[in-house]
């Protein structure tokens, strides 16, 4: 025997090493009669069936399942549970056996019947879908036995199974008693085969009606998708003809739209993708029953396709129809954003030329002052020129002080002159 090893394991090795044996199919003998219940349950809801079918184990003094757990089975003499924790819903089966002799002549038994009332009443959540099943050997009775008392004849549906192996009954209605049915007849099946085959047939009618869910979702969302495409249309058509003037308010309409599709878009993704997951296990659960035509009789497949296609399309439709409007939106909302950046890249353009055309003639006046600078300056430097040759030609000067003014103008003039253009190079180097 070698040693255990010490490498260190990843803290979810074991569970999802776990996952691939979770909610293993049971193995069931004929006769049996099955009840599935799905309660459609919120997180809090959940955990208060968990909490559920913990008070009904403690009643019958059984052991009390961890805190983690999400699948449970269990025999209580009378009856035998097994209870499992989805993402959407929980599901609670309960099987019994009972006798097989006479049954179609009388209402059969149900293994609800054995479950106590009181405690069944109060499953946490709304119940979505509910089956009896029975299961029988193969030579119990024929399919003209079932009508009378278990199913109605112009809705039966009927098929066989695993490979020839076994027989299915059904007519897809809700009974007086909330339930709809179903009668599988096995032969020569092992009981582990036998269970898998069952838990196919109560899956089939499980995530057939999960998937509905989805339909009222596209049933509502039909009437706001209809009048967003039909603001879209009219924002398309007014964006070729609107003004400067009315883009803030078509910009504001666009942008309200948006915000609309987007919502009910968040609101309603989740659940159609949902009910697209849920299709497809539908049309696993069919394949995998391996079913065959009974002379005569519709097959469950066949049955499906017929009736869950509309569903499915409507479903896909309006995902398709919320994909495509959001496209449409955010390519109208660009195209908008477009045209307003154009147009302020003209309206910035002009700005630009007439700021090229003020600082033109900014140039131009500010030439205007510097020569009138230079006159200002000139005159007061030769008014100062003119006092100093007052009083030099007192104390010798030769030249009177006119002449001596006349000279220093054409000198004041250009030193002036010199000294502001070289100021003017400075500041524009700068």
């Amino acid at each position: 025997m070698s040693p255990k090893t010490q490498i260190r394991p990843h803290p979810q090795r074991m569970a999802l090493h776990n996952e691939i044996h979770a909610r293993p199919p049971e193995a069931l003998n004929a006769p049996l009669a099955i009840s599935h219940v799905v309660m459609v349950c919120d997180a809090a809801e959940r955990e208060a069936s968990r909490a559920h079918v913990v008070a009904l184990l403690r009643d019958h003094h059984l052991p009390q399942p961890d805190g983690e757990s999400t699948h449970i089975r269990m025999d209580l003499g009378a009856f035998r549970i097994r209870w499992e924790l989805h993402t959407e819903f929980v599901t609670w089966t309960f099987t019994r056996p009972i006798s097989a002799d006479g049954f179609g002549e009388r209402p059969p038994p149900t293994a609800i019947e054995a479950v106590p009332q009181d405690w069944l009443g109060g499953l946490p959540g709304q119940c979505l879908a509910s089956v009896n099943l029975w299961l029988l050997p193969t030579q119990t009775l024929g399919s003209s036995s079932l009508v009378k008392h278990v199913l109605n004849e112009d809705t039966l549906v009927a098929s066989t199974v695993a490979d020839g192996h076994g027989e299915v009954y059904t007519d897809f209605a809700v009974h007086a008693d909330g339930f709809s049915r179903m009668v599988l007849l096995v032969g020569s099946m092992t009981p582990r085969r036998v269970g898998r085959l069952v838990q196919q047939l109560l899956e089939i009618d499980t995530y057939r009606m999960a998937a509905l869910l989805g339909l009222p979702a596209a049933r509502e969302a039909s009437a706001a998708l209809a009048y967003a495409e039909r603001e879209l249309a009219s924002l398309a058509t007014a964006i070729r003809t609107v003004n400067r003037d009315g883009e803030p308010d078509l910009l504001d309409r666009l942008t309200r739209l948006a915000g609309q599709v987007e919502s009910q878009y968040a609101a309603t993704h989740s659940r159609f993708s949902a009910s697209a997951a849920y299709f497809e296990l539908v049309d696993k659960r069919i394949a995998d029953i391996a079913e065959s035509r009974l002379a005569g009789m519709q097959t469950i497949g066949e049955f499906m396709d017929r009736r869950l296609t509309p569903a499915r399309s409507t479903c896909e439709w309006a995902k398709r129809r919320q994909d495509a409007l959001s496209e449409r939106v955010s390519r109208m909302s660009n195209l908008l954003r477009t045209r307003v950046e154009i147009e302020q890249q003209q309206s910035s353009q002009a700005l630009l030329g007439a700021m090229n055309t003020r600082q033109g003639l900014q140039l131009k006046l500010q030439s205007t002052v510097e020569g009138l600078s230079v006159a200002a300056i000139t005159y007061y430097i030769v008014g100062l020129v003119s006092y100093l040759a007052k009083g030099a030609h007192g104390v010798g000067w030769p030249w009177t002080p006119e002449s001596t003014a006349a000279c220093a103008i054409p000198v004041a003039a250009a030193l002036v002159w010199w000294s502001l253009r070289r100021l003017h190079h400075k500041v524009f180097e700068v």
